[in-house]
């Protein structure tokens, strides 16, 4: 069977303070992306707005982009409310290793996109 790895890289998601903010946002709340999985620290919450604002954004910054595109440079995300001055910064961690038959379960050879 041919290789059918691929990466992806880790994300962290930190809340950057504004001057006003009504989602209860503290200094230093943040949570991770490893693969599709988010990892809260315990006890930490975040505001499902928020969360919508950001998802769109992840699997983009999860992959390998090119230097001149603006998701290889952009960072910070704007809360979505617009009464809130605060941001998020989308860090890219180090990269995970996975594999196409273990992440679903069409096949990798064969495969007409075409037809999805």
């Amino acid at each position: 069977m041919a290789d059918d790895s691929f990466s992806l890289y880790d994300l962290r998601i930190e809340w950057v303070p504004g001057d006003r903010c009504f989602c209860a946002a503290k200094p230093g709340d943040h949570f991770e992306l490893h693969g599709e999985q988010l990892q809260f620290p315990p006890g930490q919450s975040w505001s499902i707005y928020a969360l919508a604002a950001l998802l769109p954004l992840l699997p983009a910054k999860q992959r390998e982009t090119h230097p001149n595109d603006w998701m290889s440079t952009d960072a910070l995300v704007a809360c979505p409310d617009p009464n809130c001055t605060a941001k998020f910064r989308i860090r890219r961690l180090g990269k995970r290793a996975f594999r196409h038959s273990e992440t679903t379960a069409v096949p990798l050879t064969g495969n007409d996109d075409s037809k999805a």
